[in-house]
């Protein structure tokens, strides 16, 4: 298991690297191991815990064992200048959700909270700072979200798979 952070992550062409000051060379990162953990990209400079094994090719990560967005504040800043600190951002409940819609371009999309009938905004910055890049439609996720005023916001994505993992 090695320790280190996304260099970069191409979604397009299906794979990114890893530097870790445990490995000599970079990490060969791709998408189907991503896919295995629960996402389908992530951010460039985000924390990533990996297993890996050297092939001919070069060292490869086999297994993602976790993904934390890094340089993080642990408070989110919500669109009228309050915060929630990392204690209250604990204390909102994980809501399954499907993505409606994700413009990386436009820096923000939508997202159905299952069994609600409003849409969900997503901010490109909280995307960053869950540890994610972009987003697919019809992606399964799990938001943290807030009355903004303009609707329901999420201050919190997690895959998936994070999130079933960790009990929430």
């Amino acid at each position: 298991m090695v320790r280190g952070r996304v260099k970069w992550f191409d979604t397009a062409k299906g794979f990114g690297f890893v530097v870790s000051d445990e490995c000599e060379a970079d990490i060969l990162l791709h998408a189907n191991v991503l896919r295995n953990f629960g996402q389908s990209t992530v951010a460039d400079g985000a924390e990533i815990v990996v297993r890996i094994q050297q092939t001919q090719r070069g060292v490869q990560a086999v297994e993602v064992v976790s993904i934390a967005a890094v340089n993080v504040t642990p408070a989110a800043i919500i669109e009228d200048g309050t915060e929630l600190s990392a204690e209250e951002l604990a204390t909102l409940p994980l809501l399954p959700a499907r993505v409606k819609w994700f413009d990386k371009a436009k820096g923000f999309g939508f997202a159905n909270v299952f069994e609600r009938p409003q849409d969900v905004f997503v901010h490109i910055e909280v995307l960053r700072t869950s540890g994610f890049a972009d987003l697919q439609p019809g992606e399964a996720i799990c938001l943290r979200v807030i009355e903004g005023r303009r609707g329901q916001m999420a201050v919190q994505v997690l895959s998936w798979e994070t999130a079933a993992k960790h009990g929430a």
